[in-house]
């Protein structure tokens, strides 16, 4: 008898969740196969990716972590034993417990990652538990562009490529081709295939750089200083949209005076551009009738520039009139299903409990009090962000209260889906503060270098073998995905049941009605009036957003307007200028613009911009001798890795073996290196070796590999999978007093760094 059936389900290795048909025997996959019928609904988009094929790999994959496992010998010394669920999580509930009734619920934290993750259940988790400390890398993705766009806008806006609407399209720090291989992707090639001017800002001369009509290779950190140049340009040549400005925009006076100084000279001497391409990027997006400017992880991670930049960029879309227009960008709709905003629960945190976050004293946004600040706005139109990533725990807070329990002691942590001692800034700080914890708790797919610190490391269900809900954190009124072709293999659990399990224990259960996550996806979408199969058969819950929603009346009669303090879009920010921020965009003085030639401060009866950049900044700009006064950035995505996942895979491995880093041609030759040089990299913080690789990109800036260790390596002790060897964090630093003011953005981009040839390398 034929026993096979098939199956919908989704892929769970980036963040678009392609959907599949699965072949299943005896609750088994033996095969995966792209499904045309489901979200997104494009084949080549599955068959373009080499990833997909690992759905059915990782299943029986030798290494994967299959039944819970307890630390028996010393912490990294990858020895383990194999205990019941029940052992596991009765123990983990009673040690969590102990230490909140030693040092208060804030002693726990939570560091979690994607794609392979549902964030909620851990919030949730958290927020019951009486935690604020769920630490995370948002404030360098994400965080920062959700906060700015909400700080101006009232709420996100999210770039609407029409071909037929189009007439300018900016890329500002990303590449789709390496980050997403997605429809956006596929949607840029059809427009540098057409009269649409592309534009890119870029250090890297990347697939989509290669494809633009003008690529701008922007130096690093400077980027607020370039989008206030185009400003410059677009005020002075009357390309404004003025009766939009007069109507809906605050602080256009302000913004005039404020970027009269950012001439394209000036600003071509600090970004180190031709002043004639600012002046033609300036005209083609102001000139157009409707342009999109989409930005990417370039942009929110260049430190204390992240703010301003991305404040700037909405300027930019806000005096050309390019806000919630058709062609232009969109203002997002809050979702109608549950947003994640309610799913998290951080609602049950009493007063107390978010006065221990650790950030208020020095993040007055990234915090309890800042985020109730931005909401109680957000809240007028009907809108709420969501709490725990608006408020997740500065990292280098979190390490100081586990290394010297100041202000209180972090005794305890829970990791999911990500490999801090790779993927957090500073790991020589990281690995001391994991090694103090008296509990670490993992939850993953394999023995990664964290995980082997780990006092328990809990099998995680992954894809096909979990439904899954794309919901980009409640901001929007979209979600895609679909069930899961198999209950999960061995012993394996999703992290909603592994949080439920814990919960119920530590006396969450009133909290916790849904025994299984597909059962909490239905209610989430039971607010929509959608079943859980009417989504899984198209795999997208989607309502398209109207524009201008801002012309819409109300019962007053009166326009809906921008949920911001004036009612209109800020390009002065009243709120950033009362949490003691700039209220207009304001770069660094690394990327400040010299003062006016024969202008002293105040000779206009306005103040000159900020002094010529300081030491470092100018060695990094005047392109020092020899190895010094190189900018080293981070971070680019490169296909098939992502970040520090995927570095297992024997074929990946046999095409993209080594990490690498990359210069240009003639900064090679000038500092007397050649391709497949084994090259160290190094700075105060510490070195890392890569193989050397040239390619087009701006001369002076090394692009290093992110993300790097070594699987096929003991994940333990000594080496721990050799994160010592090619770490780029070994050069990184996330304290928060060299980040941004309001977020505590640090910096991945834009650092100081040396290069010399690995003298004892045979390579």
């Amino acid at each position: 008898m034929d026993t096979r059936e098939l199956k919908p389900t989704n892929c769970h290795f980036c963040g678009y969740l392609c959907a599949f048909t699965a072949t299943v025997e005896d609750g088994r996959v033996i095969d995966l196969e792209p499904d045309t019928s489901r979200y997104p609904y494009d084949e080549k988009i599955v068959r373009g990716c080499r990833r997909w094929r690992m759905n059915l790999d990782v299943l029986d994959d030798p290494n994967r972590i299959n039944w819970p496992l307890r630390r028996k010998g010393e912490r990294g010394s990858n020895e383990w034993e194999r205990v019941s669920w029940d052992e596991a999580l009765d123990d983990i509930a009673a040690r969590l417990s102990a230490l909140a009734e030693e040092h208060g619920p804030a002693t726990l934290a939570s560091a979690i990652g994607g794609p392979h993750a549902s964030f909620w259940p851990l919030h949730r988790f958290m927020s019951l538990f009486g935690s604020p400390n769920n630490m995370g890398i948002g404030q360098i993705c994400w965080n920062p562009r959700i906060w700015m766009d909400a700080l101006t806008f009232g709420w996100t806006v999210e770039a609407d490529i029409d071909p037929n609407v189009t007439e300018a399209v900016f890329i500002w720090g990303t590449n789709p081709a390496q980050s997403d291989n997605s429809a956006f992707w596929r949607s840029l090639i059809g427009i540098s295939k057409s009269e649409v001017p592309l534009v890119v800002v870029d250090p890297r001369r990347t697939q989509v750089a290669a494809r633009a009509d003008l690529w701008l290779a922007v130096k690093p950190g400077t980027d607020c200083t370039l989008a206030l140049g185009l400003a410059h340009v677009i005020i002075a040549e009357d390309l404004v949209d003025h009766g939009f400005v007069e109507r809906w925009c605050h602080g256009f006076d302000e913004l005039v005076e404020h970027v009269k100084p950012y001439t394209p000279e000036a600003v071509a001497q600090v970004c180190g551009l031709d002043p004639d391409d600012i002046v033609r990027a300036a005209r083609i997006f102001g000139k157009a009738r409707a342009s999109v400017l989409v930005s990417g992880r370039g942009v929110d991670q260049v430190g204390p520039d992240v703010a301003p930049t991305h404040r700037a960029i909405c300027c930019l879309r806000a005096i050309t009139g390019n806000v919630d227009k058709p062609g232009a960008c969109v203002l997002a709709e809050m979702s109608d299903f549950t947003p994640e905003v309610d799913l998290e629960m951080s609602a049950s945190m009493t007063d107390e409990q978010k006065a221990a976050c650790l950030n208020t004293p020095y993040t007055p946004l990234q915090c309890y009090e800042g985020y109730e600040r931005a909401c109680a706005l957000t809240e007028r139109l009907g809108r709420r962000l969501p709490v725990r990533y608006l408020t997740s725990a500065h990292p280098d807070l979190v390490l100081k209260a586990m290394l010297e329990g100041d202000p209180y002691p972090v005794r305890a942590l829970i990791v999911e889906a990500t490999n801090p001692l790779v993927t957090y800034a500073d790991t020589h700080r990281v690995f001391a503060a994991l090694s103090s914890l008296d509990l670490l708790v993992v939850i993953e797919y394999y023995m990664t270098p964290t995980a082997s610190l780990a006092d328990y490391v809990l099998p995680a269900a992954g894809a096909v073998e979990r439904p899954t809900f794309q919901a980009h954190g409640g901001v929007a009124n979209i979600a895609y995905g679909g069930p899961a072709a198999v209950e999960p293999y061995y012993e394996r659990k999703t992290d909603y049941d592994v949080f439920r399990e814990l919960g119920l224990r530590l006396g969450q259960a009133d909290c916790w009605p849904d025994e299984t996550l597909q059962g909490a996806y239905a209610r989430t979408l039971a607010d929509a009036g959608v079943t859980w199969e009417q989504y899984c058969a198209t795999g997208l819950y989607w309502r398209p957003p109207a524009f201008a929603k801002h012309e819409l009346l109300g019962e007053d009669g009166k326009p809906a307007g921008f949920a911001t303090t004036t009612g209109k879009i800020e390009l002065a920010c009243e709120i950033l200028g009362e949490l003691g921020g700039d209220r207009l965009p304001t770069p660094s003085p690394r990327a400040a613009i010299p003062p006016l030639r024969g202008t002293a401060d105040g000779d206009d009866g306005t103040e000159s911009v900020l002094a010529a950049a300081d030491d470092a900044g100018a060695a990094e700009a005047d392109g020092a001798d020899a190895a010094e006064g190189l900018i080293l950035i981070t971070g680019a995505r490169k296909q098939p890795y992502n970040a520090s996942m995927f570095l297992s895979n024997p074929d990946f491995r046999a095409g993209y073996p080594d990490p690498l880093v990359e210069v240009s041609p003639r900064t090679a030759t000038r500092l007397g290196l050649a391709e497949g040089d084994r090259v160290v990299l190094a700075n105060e913080k510490g070195e890392a070796s890569f193989i050397l690789k040239t390619a087009p990109m701006r001369d002076d800036v090394v692009s290093a590999d992110y993300g790097w260790w070594f699987p096929e390596r003991e994940p333990g002790a000594p080496g721990f999978g050799g994160i010592w060897e090619s770490n780029i964090n070994t050069l990184t630093d996330c304290s928060v007093a060299g980040g941004e003011a309001m977020i505590g953005t640090w910096s991945y981009n834009a650092i100081h760094c040396t290069i010399r040839k690995d003298e004892g390398s045979t390579a």
